[in-house]
């Protein structure tokens, strides 16, 4: 699916969850309550949820139980995120579902995650092909038009709402004048979807919780903080190459032979292993004091999930499989299976009861000032062997599909990265349509 479809699908349904938040809470309520945090009528966080499923899970139609599933995850993982980033830019609670049975940190509850599931189901399943047909049917050049025009004003939307949470909205009276008349046109719909039930407009949530805490000043090394840039960082970089020489030596185990398992062209390391750890402790690190039962579930759902996406993500960007579990028992499309899902959730109790403390000490006692400096120059080393590593893989497809050097730097990296390379390298990589 193309960029254009994805931005189709992300303001058709960033609007159609406005109109159904502000539907139910008119009905709750019996009032016009706002439901969108920016002045216009979207809710940007299920255009968000939308193109994610529309990009990721488009191959489980028609298998309900694996989309509801993968749609149940998907949506709860970024409702989880979206409110603690909205209390974070806000200091605002914006919903609370604290009341509810089976709730996390009052954002998300499995009542919640149920109903995402299903919605994930109706938008993948019926919803998406019948928007894109829609969008299909339209012009061309009506179709440019409209989403220009679209991300225009979302631009502008988004520009205006930072600028009013930091109080200083009047520096730009072109922005404030169209953010003034996006909010009444979100008012002057969300009556007509009312009918009128309550004169008086009320723009905020009824159970918002104002928390509006000081933010203390830590003056302790950043390595001390678990989930600092620092910290954080070097955990991505240790996760990727224990990641990486895990899975090689599963291989040899396995296989009776060595074999590359890295994901980039210098070094042994995993970007997939990384990510996840990195990305499993900033999600995770306020509940590291949980029940190894709790880390278990968490781990196998979301590094299930978070395998499927990268699958699904590295063949629509560079046209290639690095891994194949078709042959596994329990497997989904090839992307995941059972039993790496439950290796996931193994190795987040692992994580958070045993490894993650010791190697936190270790991070905690890093000198602030040469440990930045480390950082730093691992950071940059790493982001310009990813941005090699994609260009050589980008040339490795196009050396398959028979597309010629005409290009200087096609022909650099057919001189350092042929086949032969990207073959020793990726072994288990394959080129798809």
């Amino acid at each position: 699916m193309g960029l254009l479809p994805l931005l189709w699908l992300f303001f058709c349904y960033s609007f159609l969850a406005w109109v159904l938040e502000t539907a139910a809470a008119a009905v709750r309520h019996h009032r016009y309550i706002d439901r969108s945090v920016l002045f216009g009528p979207w809710c940007v966080s299920y255009g968000i949820t939308a193109v994610i499923l529309s990009a990721g899970l488009p191959e489980l139609r028609g298998n309900f139980f694996y989309l509801f599933l993968g749609s149940a995850v998907a949506a709860t993982v970024v409702e989880w995120i979206s409110g603690h980033l909205l209390e974070r830019a806000t200091h605002t609670r914006w919903w609370d579902y604290s009341g509810r049975r089976w709730n996390l940190d009052g954002y998300v509850c499995a009542g919640a995650s149920l109903l995402w599931g299903l919605l994930g189901l109706a938008v993948v399943q019926w919803g998406n092909p019948l928007l894109l047909r829609l969008f299909a049917w339209m012009p061309p050049v009506v179709r440019q038009t409209v989403l220009i025009v679209l991300l225009c004003v979302l631009a502008v939307d988004v520009l205006g709402t930072v600028l009013t949470l930091l109080g200083v909205r009047n520096v730009l009276p072109p922005v404030e004048g169209l953010n003034s008349r996006l909010a009444a046109l979100s008012v002057r719909m969300g009556e007509w979807i009312l009918r009128r039930t309550e004169g008086r407009i009320q723009r905020a949530y009824p159970r918002a919780d104002f928390v509006r805490r000081k933010r203390e000043k830590v003056k302790a090394s950043p390595f001390v903080r678990g989930t600092s840039f620092y910290s954080v960082m070097l955990l991505f970089l240790a996760g990727g190459v224990a990641g990486d020489l895990a899975e090689t030596l599963f291989c040899r185990v396995r296989l009776g032979w060595w074999m590359s398992r890295s994901s980039v062209v210098w070094g042994p390391f995993s970007i997939v292993w990384g990510l996840a750890l990195a990305a499993a402790t900033l999600l995770l690190y306020k509940y590291r004091d949980r029940s190894a039962s709790f880390f278990f579930v968490a781990g196998t759902l979301l590094g299930g999930l978070y395998e499927y996406l990268c699958s699904v993500f590295t063949e629509l960007v560079f046209g290639t499989v690095f891994w194949d579990y078709s042959a596994i028992p329990f497997n989904l499309g090839g992307r995941i299976n059972l039993l790496y899902c439950f290796f996931w959730g193994f190795a987040a109790v692992a994580w958070f009861k045993g490894l993650y403390p010791i190697l936190a000490k270790w991070i905690a006692k890093i000198p602030p000032r040469p440990g930045k400096i480390l950082v730093w120059a691992l950071t940059v080393f790493m982001a310009v062997n990813m941005a090699v590593s994609a260009v050589a893989l980008t040339r490795y497809s196009q050396r398959a599909a028979g597309v010629p050097a005409d290009q200087s730097w096609q022909v650099w990296m057919d001189a350092h990265y042929g086949d032969d390379v990207m073959e020793r390298i990726y072994p288990y990589a394959k080129m798809t349509d």
